[in-house]
């Protein structure tokens, strides 16, 4: 009797360090229990420094690679038909001078922007005239309302983008993340576009 073994590649696998991909690594199998154990632990692709930081394996090569082993059992593929290799190595840590500078920078850069900005749309002037239709009175630095919009647009930077440090405020994704997700579904669908892939 010719047993179904049904096989779903894992879409992306992080590695630390070049290693012996075992089937475990790459892929889900669902089989019989007896076959399963032995399937996990089949040896499937070795990663060599020529492969560099990113392989991308082949669902169809990784089966025509299981048959000449398990000959008495059948191969189903579902769901994503490769594998995203990718190999992060530990890196140092980065100074907390250099870190510092920075964010240092990031600050200044900021500021000026949202400086520029209010500048550009008149905004201590809109502020002023707000100020004189509510209270009758000309004042140039109107602050019980520019201490109030100085933190709302604070506490909106924190709201939009949905995080205070690892906290988040709700579980939906704030823009930047869903920007990044799509940055990597580019680099996926790129690497398995032009990566090398598993050969016999």
């Amino acid at each position: 009797m010719v047993d179904t073994v049904y096989l779903r590649m894992r879409k992306n696998v992080d590695l630390t360090d070049m290693k012996l991909l075992k089937l475990n690594d790459i892929a889900y199998i669902s089989a019989p229990s007896a076959l399963k154990s032995h399937l996990l632990e089949t040896d499937i692709y070795r990663m060599t420094e020529k492969d560099q930081n990113t392989v991308v394996i082949d669902g169809f090569m990784v089966i025509d690679h299981l048959n000449e082993i398990f000959s008495d059992a059948e191969f189903q593929m579902v769901g994503p038909n490769e594998a995203i290799i990718r190999v992060h190595k530990q890196r140092k840590r980065t100074p907390i001078v250099i870190v510092a500078f920075i964010w240092l920078l990031l600050f200044i850069g900021t500021a000026m922007t949202i400086m520029n900005f209010h500048y550009d749309v008149s905004m201590q002037e809109v502020q002023q005239k707000l100020h004189y239709i509510i209270t009758g009175e000309k004042k140039e630095y109107p602050l019980w309302l520019q201490i109030p919009y100085s933190i709302g647009l604070g506490v909106g930077m924190l709201l939009f983008f949905n995080h205070w440090f690892k906290k988040r405020f709700n579980e939906e994704p704030s823009p930047l993340e869903v920007e990044i997700f799509n940055y990597q579904q580019s680099l996926d669908q790129y690497a398995v576009q032009h990566e090398n892939k598993l050969h016999d």
